[in-house]
């Protein structure tokens, strides 16, 4: 477990902690399940955001953008790099190969901006409209650890990688069914259990992670298509737009009431 919790923490947030004495699949399985507890950081940051919202000392969409780029900071930005260099390969037109090879550059195409740009606005957008209440704000938080539900949907058992190498190659598949639900289970418990103190809306406990999860799969399912598997740029989209498709549930539920 330590070494599972060593290996998530090394490659979803900056923080430097000490590399894994050993790395196989079954450590690899570990930290993608530990994904989820990689967002407990930024979600401490949102839920002091949310905070300062509620007590008038900061405008909604102007924490929003800050919850954003804290998120990015303490990601090194991995995720969004990803979303940028799928869309690119998604759009290039080309075969597998070589589409794969316009994901490996690492420069971002008019593509890649554009994913970018819409995706962020749509994540702000649902987080400003979020950040505005207390319960808002703790689906907000739900609504981030969710999104770190994307590894284990994109690393699932059966799931193969792109290509040879990588942090794709080194965790697709790794996830069985049994970590899949753990890690489900685990981010459903602690939101219901947030929500039930705050007495707000514990149904969506369910709906925001799932949200997330249909984002994750969508993501997923159409890398499988078009590239033959997953990469690392595509854990690091199915992150991105994992959150946005959680937050979009989450103002939505908000907004009902």
């Amino acid at each position: 477990m330590r070494d599972a919790w060593r290996l998530s923490a090394g490659t979803f947030l900056v923080v430097p902690v000490r590399p894994p004495s050993r790395i196989d699949r079954s450590v690899a399985a570990g930290a993608m399940v530990l994904a989820p507890v990689t967002a407990l950081l930024a979600g401490t940051l949102w839920a002091g955001l949310g905070l300062a919202v509620t007590i008038g000392w900061l405008a909604p969409p102007v924490a929003a953008v800050v919850a954003l780029i804290g998120a990015a900071l303490l990601s090194r930005a991995m995720h969004l790099d990803g979303l940028a260099d799928v869309a690119d390969g998604l759009s290039s037109g080309l075969d597998r190969s070589r589409a794969l090879e316009v994901m490996k550059k690492g420069d971002t195409g008019p593509a890649g901006a554009a994913a970018l740009v819409l995706v962020l606005l749509l994540q702000a957008a649902a987080l400003a409209s979020l950040l505005t209440s207390v319960p808002g704000t703790a689906l907000a938080v739900i609504s981030l650890v969710s999104s770190r539900l994307a590894p284990v949907v994109a690393c699932r058992h059966g799931v193969p990688a792109a290509r040879p190498g990588g942090l794709g190659a080194a965790v697709a598949g790794t996830v069985r069914p049994l970590g899949l639900l753990a890690a489900v289970g685990g981010v459903v418990l602690a939101g219901l259990g947030a929500l039930v103190l705050l007495d707000a809306m514990p149904y969506a406990a369910g709906l925001v992670p799932g949200g997330a999860l249909l984002g994750a799969w969508l993501v997923t399912r159409h890398a499988v298509r078009r590239f033959g598997g997953i990469t690392g740029d595509v854990i690091g989209a199915a992150m991105e737009i994992s959150l946005a498709a959680a937050l979009v549930a989450a103002s939505s539920l908000v907004a009902t009431l």
